[in-house]
Formats: structure tokens, sequence, C-alpha cells
């Protein structure tokens, strides 16, 4: 790695290269990632906060140094081996950038990528206008899942459809969304794991995991104020059989998106822990690893303050049942 972009010294990794505070901190961690079993994958949303100075990196960095190099630090962490790749919601990225993102990180490392929401989201919340690609399989296959595919390779984990909230005129007909939604999954490239995410409730019912089955999909269980707690999305898809065990932990269950971040700024530390629905993950995953499913869950710092630590209880709450 070039020294202009180590943003931790010489050594590959250690302390300093994670912001632990001490060699045992450090040795803990690598403890602990030892302990978990290797079909689990943590991660958080993104690598580039500049709040994580004595979390995730051990000095102060600017984002924009954060944006281009970061994420080859963060893949040093030894608890977390897979990372959200959020910024592919709101506009697609060229093969060329996925495949600049998979040369940053190891052979054994993976991303979970979402979807653009213009094939997620039924009208542009900023216009109201309809959106023409809602739906669209061509566009998504040429604009999104055929890029990924051949830019990270073999490091493409779950590439992930979240449908914000749809309307009501869309919630009040779930059995039409599910036969929209199966066409969709159904002419999308075979090989990509895919899975699929909801903010309306009303869309968790058996015709929409139908259609999920029908693809190979999973649901990916999204904790957010706006959906019922996590257990409940999981029992609402135990239709789907075994697979993948899919989880984005995005929000405290008590705030707004706008209210977490304004509460949990810098997400230098852990501010409101959710013992509930960490236990409920845990047991998720424990379960899924027990039938030897492979599990992904990618924690936002909006979930308790700061994403780092807030998966280091996690995966011990994993490895150690009511250590919490």
């Amino acid at each position: 790695m070039s020294p202009q972009l180590d943003l931790f010294g010489p050594s590959e990794s250690g302390p300093d290269a994670i912001g632990a505070s001490s060699a045992n901190g450090y040795a803990r961690l690598v403890d602990l990632a030892g302990r978990l079993p290797a079909t689990i994958r943590l991660g958080t949303s993104s690598w580039a906060f500049a709040g994580w100075e004595g979390v995730m990196y051990g000095k102060p960095l600017p984002a924009p140094v954060l944006s281009c190099a970061g994420l080859a630090n963060y893949a040093r962490h030894p608890l977390l081996r897979t990372v959200g790749l959020d910024r592919t919601f709101y506009a697609p990225i060229s093969a060329d950038e996925f495949r600049r993102h998979a040369e940053q990180v190891p052979a054994d490392f993976a991303f979970l990528v979402k979807a653009p929401q213009a094939f997620t989201a039924p009208f542009s919340y900023e216009t109201r206008e309809p959106s023409a690609e809602y739906l669209d399989p061509v566009p998504a296959r040429d604009l999104f899942v055929d890029p990924c595919r051949e830019g990270l390779g073999d490091r493409a984990g779950p590439l992930v459809f979240q449908f914000p909230p749809q309307g009501r005129a869309i919630t009040r007909e779930p059995v039409a969304f599910a036969g929209r939604l199966a066409t969709f999954l159904s002419k999308l490239p075979r090989g990509p794991q895919y899975a699929v995410e909801f903010r309306d409730r009303e869309l968790l019912v058996p015709e929409v995991m139908r259609a999920l089955e029908s693809a190979g999909a999973r649901l990916c269980l999204g904790v957010h104020a706006r959906m019922p707690p996590v257990g409940v999305q999981a029992a609402a898809a135990t239709s789907l059989g075994p697979g993948p065990l899919v989880i984005r932990w995005n929000l405290h269950s008590g705030y707004a998106d706008a209210e977490a971040k304004s509460r949990y700024a810098p997400f230098d530390r852990l501010v409101d822990e959710d013992p509930a629905t960490r236990a409920a993950i845990a047991t998720l995953a424990r379960e899924a690893t027990a039938r030897a499913d492979p599990v992904w869950i990618i924690a936002n710092d909006k979930a308790e303050g700061s994403a780092p630590p807030a998966l280091e209880r996690l995966a011990r709450a994993i490895v150690e049942p009511g250590a919490g």
C-alpha cells in the first residue's frame, strides 16, 4: 500500500489500525473474530465516517481521505468482513468503480450492495413524478446487476433492493405488488443472491414471500421504526425456507432517521443500546449457523450511536448467548 494512502502507518494491522485503545483491546477483537463462525459476516453501512476516530481509525481523518482510502484500512479490522455499499442507492456506479472497491479488500471480503432507488421507488420523492424505471428489470440489469458482477466479481455479496415507502395506492393492494415484484425478480440475471427490504409492514404478506421464493430471493430484515421487530419479520419469511440470512440494523426503534442522526453524531460512541434487538439478531444468526446458512449483518451508526462497537457487542452476543 502506498504511504500516501496508508492511514495508520506502515503496519498492515494492529491496535492503531482500528483505533483500539490498547494491544489488549486489539487482541480481544482478534479472539472474538476467531470465535465467530466463518459463515457470519458483520459490517457497517459505510467506511467513511470521520467520527470513528478512536473507534475505527487511530487518528482524525477528513471525509475526502476516508472516502478514497478508508476502505482498505476498514478491511483490516479483524471482525468486519463485509461492508454496505450505500452510495449505489442514490445513483448507479460503473463496473470500473466497483472494481476499484474490490481491489482494496482481501479475497475473503465481500460487499452487500444496495440497488439504485430508481428501480424501487414508484415516484420521485422530490418531484412526485412517477419513476419510469420502477420495477423495470432491463435498466436494473444494465445499470446495476451487470456492472456490479463485472466489477466486484466474487467479492459481490447480496444485492439488496430496498423499497422505500411505497404509498397507499400500493400498500392497499399487496397482492398486485407481489405480482409485479415476482415478474421483476424473475427477469433479473441468475447467479447473484438478491434480497428485498421494505419500509412498509403491509407488504409482509404471504403473496410477497411467494414472489421472493419463486426467484430464490431473500427477505432482508430491516431494523427500522417503520417496520415490525426483526423477529416478526423473520417469522413472516419462514416460508422461504433455508438460505442466507440478510439483516440491516438500520435505526434505533425509538427515532426517525433525522432524529437519530442528530442525537448520535459524530457517531464516536454507543449512546442508546438496544439489547432486545441485539439479542434477537444474535438468536437469528445462531439459528442460521445451525442450518449452515450464511449470515450477513450490516449495522448503521443510527442503530445505537456507533456501528463498530455495536457490532462488537453483537458478535459477543452471538458467541456468548446471554452476554448481551
